[in-house]
């Protein structure tokens, strides 16, 4: 059972790292799971104080992570259009054959939605895509440092404990 919690701990950390990337997947939380599944296993000692830290954080940083964006595109003259541009950008770009699509899909996506919001101010619409595309990048980079961070803490609590697995 202990060999299966890590297990499926380990892809949470996995998992929550690719999801700090993708718009559908909550990469902080799904890595807060892999922390919670190892405090599970018997063999370690359950951490109340870290749970609760690390749950706070991957709460405020899921909060976060929809209002960055959205602050971002409203501080350079955006509109709902460009946040939703940006987010299909993002899915486009994930799908699209393409290198560095998950950065170059927001930006496009931004400023399609943008020009489809207001055809005639081209400016205001890569303005407006330039401020969705760094709101992108500021919370994409929180939480894949979260999930990150969450990742080294796993790996040291079971270093601690790496006698009792092996």
């Amino acid at each position: 059972m202990e060999y299966l919690l890590l297990v499926f701990g380990v892809i949470c950390m996995i998992t929550g790292i690719i999801g700090s990337f993708l718009p559908v997947l909550p990469g902080p939380p799904i890595s807060w799971i892999g922390i919670l599944l190892l405090y599970l296993t018997p063999e370690i000692k359950t951490n109340y104080w870290i749970l609760g830290i690390t749950l706070t954080i991957a709460l405020i940083i899921s909060v976060l992570d929809y209002i960055i964006p959205a602050k971002g595109t409203k501080r350079f003259g955006g509109s709902k259009y460009g946040i939703w541009g940006t987010n299909i950008g993002l899915v486009v770009g994930l799908l699209a054959p393409i290198p560095f699509g998950f950065i170059i899909g927001p930006f496009l996506g931004a400023f399609i939605g943008e020009l489809i919001y207001d055809k005639k101010d081209h400016n205001r619409a890569l303005k407006a895509a330039t401020g969705s595309f760094i709101g992108f990048l500021a919370s994409t980079f929180m939480k894949f440092l979260i999930s990150t961070i969450y990742f080294g803490l796993f790996v040291v609590i079971v270093w601690k404990n790496w006698e009792v697995y092996f």
